[in-house]
C-alpha cells in the first residue's frame, strides 16, 4: 500500500496541488518513524480561508477526514480557526497536567489511526517527569510522553444552544496526541483561567509542520537472544528496553519468540474478547494511544454496538470506537514477571503498528486472574473456522 496521499485543490478539484507522504508511521506505542514530506510542485497548500471554505461546504465530514482530504495536518485544520473558534495556547504537557485536576469532570480522548479511546472522569494522582508523566485517577489513567507535545489550542464550538469546549494538543507535525473535552459538570472558570494563562502571543492561522527524521533501526531476529532476554524479564515495563537492546520491532519479536510466549489468534479476536468479557463480566484493561499518550480503561465492558467496520463500546465512563477492518493480526502474548506470567491480547494493523492492547484487571504484586486466562484460551486460532 502506498504511503502517498493525494491533496485536493479546492479551487480546481481535478488538479492536485502536490503529494505528501503519510505522517507518521508508527511501530507501536511510544515509537514512531517519521517520513519526510515532499512537494510535487511549488503550489502552496490550502490557505486558512480555503480550509474554512472546504469545511463549511462539508459540515458533516469528520475533522480528521477533512484534514486527510486536504492533505493537511489536523493541527492546521484547527489553526485555520484561530481568532474565530480557536485560541493558540501553550502545548507544554506538564504545565497542562499541573492545572488539569481543577477542570473537574471531563472527557479525555486519545486516539490513533484505528481506534478512539474516550474516558470520562477527573485528572487525579498526577506525577510529572521530563520523559514520562502519569495520571492514575480512578477513571482517567494516562501515560504521557511530554517530549512529543508541541502545540495546543482551546476550541469553542457552538451548535444551536449547545457550546462545546475543548483543549487539544498536537505534536510538531500536527498530529493529535490528546484532547480534553469539557462536560456539563466541568469547572468552566478553571478552563477559562487555563486558556487565559496559556494563551500565546502568536495567534496566527497558519500552521507549519516540523517533521522529525527519527528512524528505528531493526535487523534480523536472533531468536536465541530474543528468547533468552524475554524469559529473563521480571516486569512488563522491561519489554521496550529489550526491543531497543536487540533492535527488534515489536511485531517481529512477537512473531518470532515462540508459541510458549506468543501465539496468533484470528484477526477478529478483539471483537470476540470484548463479547466474552461482557458476557462473563470479566474486568479488563484496554490500552490505546499514540507516541504522545497512552490511555487506559480498567473495568468492565457492557454495551457493545457494532456499526459497519466500527466496533463501539458505549459505557457510562468508557467509550471506544475501533476500526476492526484495520486489524491485520492479533496475538496472545505472555510476559514473565515477578508475580508470574502476564498475558495480553495485541492487535496490529497491516503496517505492523499496534492498534490496541488488552490485559486482565490486576494490581502490582498480584498474580493474573484465571478468568482472564480462560477468556484468552477461548479465542479462536487463525486456522479455525469463522462462526
Amino acid at each position: 500500500m502506498s504511503n502517498e496521499v493525494k491533496i485536493v485543490n479546492i479551487k480546481n478539484p481535478a488538479k492536485p496541488l502536490f503529494r505528501r507522504e503519510k505522517l507518521p508511521v508508527s511501530t507501536g506505542f511510544g515509537v514512531c518513524i517519521w517520513m519526510k514530506a515532499r512537494p510535487m510542485t511549488e503550489t502552496p497548500r490550502p490557505t486558512p480561508a480555503e480550509i474554512r471554505a472546504f469545511r463549511a461546504e462539508n459540515p458533516k465530514m469528520r475533522e480528521r477526514d477533512i484534514a486527510a482530504q486536504l492533505g493537511i495536518s489536523e493541527a492546521a485544520l484547527v489553526a485555520a480557526e484561530v481568532g474565530l473558534t480557536a485560541v493558540r495556547i501553550d502545548g507544554n504537557a506538564n504545565r497542562f497536567l499541573e492545572r488539569a485536576e481543577a477542570l473537574g469532570e471531563i472527557m479525555a480522548l486519545t486516539r490513533n489511526e484505528s481506534v478512539v479511546h474516550e474516558k470520562i472522569g477527573v485528572f487525579e494522582k498526577i506525577s510529572t517527569g521530563k520523559h514520562a508523566s502519569v495520571v492514575l485517577g480512578e477513571n482517567i489513567d494516562l501515560r504521557i510522553f511530554p517530549g512529543t507535545w508541541a502545540h495546543g489550542f482551546a476550541v469553542t464550538k457552538t451548535d444551536g444552544d449547545q457550546v462545546r469546549r475543548s483543549l487539544q494538543f498536537f505534536d510538531k507535525a500536527g498530529t493529535a496526541v490528546h484532547k480534553v473535552h469539557l462536560r456539563p459538570a466541568s469547572n468552566l472558570e478553571a478552563y477559562e483561567a487555563i486558556v487565559a494563562d496559556f494563551r500565546l502571543e502568536d495567534q496566527s492561522q497558519d500552521f507549519v509542520a516540523v517533521v522529525s527524521q527519527k528512524t528505528v533501526e531493526t535487523g534480523p531476529v536472533d531468536v536465541e537472544a530474543l528468547r533468552e532476554n524475554w524469559s529473563a524479564m521480571t516486569d512488563t515495563h522491561q519489554f521496550f528496553g529489550m526491543l531497543r537492546k536487540l533492535k527488534i520491532a515489536r511485531q517481529d519479536a512477537v512473531r518470532s519468540v515462540g508459541e510458549d510466549f506468543a501465539h496468533e489468534v484470528r484477526a477478529d479476536a478483539v471483537s470476540e474478547l470484548l463479547r466474552l468479557a461482557a458476557e462473563r463480566g470479566t474486568d479488563i484493561m484496554c490500552f490505546a494511544g499514540n507516541h504522545g499518550a497512552i490511555q487506559i480503561h480498567t473495568g468492565p465492558v457492557v454495551n457493545l454496538q457494532p456499526m459497519g467496520p466500527w466496533l463501539n463500546v458505549l459505557d457510562p465512563t468508557f467509550h471506544m470506537h475501533l476500526r476492526t477492518d484495520h486489524i491485520a493480526e492479533c496475538w496472545v502474548v505472555r510476559k514473565p514477571t515477578s508475580d508470574g506470567h502476564v498475558t495480553s491480547l495485541e492487535a496490529y494493523d497491516a503496517s505492523g503498528e499496534m492498534i490496541v492492547q488488552f490485559f486482565g484487571k490486576r494490581k502490582e504484586g498480584m498474580g493474573e486472574r484465571e478468568d482472564w486466562r480462560g477468556l484468552l484460551a477461548d479465542l479462536p486460532r487463525p486456522d479455525s473456522a469463522a462462526a
